[in-house]
């Protein structure tokens, strides 16, 4: 018998498209949406209130993380409604390990802006475990729940929360990702009280997952979201199409052995670069545009991980502007969405429709088109070359219907299920895909099993 595109992955279809426009809430609590991190390290930046209104009027972004506090740009916010996390430096930490300190942060930083500026998270540090920092490290905790008491002093608590963000660093095991599993030393002694605030607290646990550093030249698809052969977990069996996902799950794992797979995850950081050094692999706006746009599909889809099925992310793109003055290689610089004139470095989908006719005509089309292009407009269409084997034309369809693609018209009952054969359903989910990518050849290859032609595959109600 034949394998059939999942039916709840299928499901999906009806809402992708409204996901990516509005916030949705599941079951787990946290909102499947993407945000930006607002990073400032830059001499040529427009100012905060120029953001903050090209954000609310121009793109769907309704999240934005700050790696400070930063009043103007707290102030540039107000009545947006735009939900915003601020950022306590490491540097403080030690400070807020004393609770009339924490109280007289919270007062300066946090009671002067809200509710107008619509503060929902507070974050203490970045990446403090991996600062490998005695001092920074011991008092993570208290300075947390410090903030906590501080926030419950002045009826916050159930409005604004806390956590802190971490490299994922502080795994000592992540391959295959049933085996994650935290650093010894970090477990019991930071973690776990870490992870007991985050559950008391109605918190996430807050990782910086960034696929674009683990990956190479033989894994750029893996890594990008492309289509690719997947890799085994020979432990639990389960086969994983993206490398995020094995992060994602690595990091259940470990939280799984401490005992709290009721705290919901949230990737605060993760992006790729659109320019970098000539030695550096998928550096390039094309990679950056897929990556992105198959993350913001990915994370809303519903459609959750391996081990983590059924769920949407709150997560977080690095980042909004390209920022000049970064030390490092030349990709540090080039993490942005946008250049500082606020004119896209590429599209994924965040634009509003009027917005969009701003995107250089030189840059790659976007990564999350409209994943139903109307019938007729195409003069191209994608489908399985003769010679592609069946195996991996199923591929296809488990790849492309797993982003969240609509492949409800090739199950039982859809306009395209007669033919009920895995090539005919794969012509449907491949050129589904080529579409939604905005008809790039390459988006056509599918590991050479997908051929371009001109001639219309429709028939009868099944419309390509």
């Amino acid at each position: 018998m034949e394998k059939k595109p999942n039916s709840f992955v299928t499901a999906l279809g009806t809402a992708f498209l409204l996901v990516l426009l509005v916030s949705i809430a599941l079951p787990r609590g946290v909102q499947g949406t993407i945000g930006v991190n607002y990073g400032t390290v830059a001499d040529n930046l427009p100012p905060p209130s120029e953001v903050a209104r090209f954000l609310l009027e121009t793109t769907i972004i309704n999240r934005v993380r700050l790696f400070d506090a930063n009043p103007l740009i707290l102030q540039a916010f107000a009545h947006t409604g735009i939900a915003i996390t601020i950022t306590v430096p490491n540097k403080l930490i030690p400070d807020l390990a004393n609770l009339l300190f924490a109280q007289k942060w919270v007062r300066a930083n946090v009671l002067p802006y809200y509710p107008d500026t619509n503060i929902i998270r507070i974050l203490v540090g970045n990446e403090v475990l991996s600062a490998a920092n005695k001092q920074l490290i011991g008092n993570l905790v208290p300075s947390m729940q410090n903030l906590h008491t501080a926030l419950v002093g002045a009826s916050l608590d159930r409005r604004i929360k806390v956590s802190t963000p971490h490299s994922l660093g502080i795994l000592s095991s992540s391959s295959p990702p049933s085996t994650g599993k935290f650093r010894k030393g970090y477990d019991d002694a930071v973690l776990k009280p870490l992870l007991n605030f985050l559950r008391a607290t109605e918190s996430p646990f807050m990782i910086n997952p960034y696929p674009f550093f683990g990956c190479s030249a033989d894994t750029l698809d893996y890594a990008l979201f492309r289509p690719n052969s997947g890799v085994l977990d020979g432990n639990s069996q389960l086969m994983y199409n993206n490398m995020l996902d094995a992060q994602l799950d690595a990091t259940f794992s470990a939280m799984k052995l401490l005992g709290f797979t009721d705290v919901d995850i949230v990737i605060a950081e993760t992006g790729w670069p659109s320019a970098g050094d000539p030695t550096q692999v998928g550096v390039d706006a094309r990679s950056a545009s897929q990556y992105n746009g198959n993350l913001l599909r990915h994370v809303t889809s519903g459609i959750g991980t391996p081990l983590m099925p059924n769920r949407t992310f709150e997560a977080y793109i690095f980042g909004l502007f390209n920022e000049n003055r970064k030390p490092g290689p030349v990709s540090e610089r080039n993490f942005g969405l946008f250049q500082p004139d606020m004119t896209p470095v590429y599209e994924i989908g965040i634009l509003r429709p009027t917005a969009r006719t701003s995107v250089p005509a030189a840059n790659p089309t976007p990564a999350a088109s409209p994943i139903n292009p109307v019938p007729g407009k195409s003069k191209n269409w994608c489908v399985p070359k003769s010679s592609a084997e069946q195996d991996d034309l199923q591929r296809n369809i488990d790849y492309v219907c797993g982003l969240g693609v609509d492949c409800r018209p090739i199950q039982e009952r859809g306009p395209c299920f007669f033919p009920d054969t895995v090539r005919a359903h794969a012509a449907y989910a491949m050129n589904m895909y080529y579409q939604a990518m905005g008809q790039s050849t390459y988006d056509c290859d599918f590991k050479q099993t997908g051929a371009i032609t001109t001639v219309d595959p429709s028939y009868g109600n099944c419309k390509y």
